[in-house]
């Protein structure tokens, strides 16, 4: 074998490693922007980015009122169908004056958060997307995203902002 096919079998080489190279790094980066799924978020005043989005499923096969341990409160109804475990928990370290999660899916879709102070639900804060705003203390709550359907499953995502 001649130099000169050396020479370019290693540059070739190094040309391959290179693009393998760049190739994962934009995967491993645009894997960091996409928004979580099911993920877990702990939220100190004030934060950044603002939204934080969190994305997940809806749905499952216990009633909401089930879970919230009744049918209604002043925030709207719990209706729908959650699975048992939280979709979200969401710490907060500090207290906020405005708070304001938002689910958007394209779909009608429900919620019901669980924390400091007791249980919200909603269904329709703004068209078909639920969601609670108003102040929160500091502390865990756990976030339900239902489907009005047993069994039937939904993408959304979980919007938080600080922003009225």
């Amino acid at each position: 074998m001649s130099k000169t096919y050396l020479n370019r079998g290693i540059r070739l080489s190094l040309v391959v490693v290179a693009f393998c190279v760049t190739l994962v790094t934009n995967t491993i980066t645009n894997a960091q922007e996409a928004p979580a799924i099911f993920g877990d978020v702990t939220l100190n005043h004030p934060f950044s980015p603002d939204p934080m989005n969190v994305r997940g499923m809806s749905g499952g096969s216990i009633s909401g009122s089930e879970v919230a341990g009744r049918t209604a409160t002043a925030t709207g109804p719990c209706t729908g169908f959650v699975d048992e475990a939280p979709d979200h928990t969401l710490e907060l370290t500090t207290k906020f004056d405005y708070l304001k999660l938002q689910v958007q899916s394209p779909e009608d879709v429900t919620m019901i958060v669980k924390g400091p102070g007791g249980t919200w639900c909603n269904d329709d804060l703004d068209g078909k997307n639920p969601g609670i705003t108003g102040e929160w203390l500091p502390g865990n709550y756990q976030v339900w995203v239902g489907s009005y359907d047993q069994g039937q499953y939904f993408p959304y995502t979980l919007k938080i902002t600080e922003v009225k």
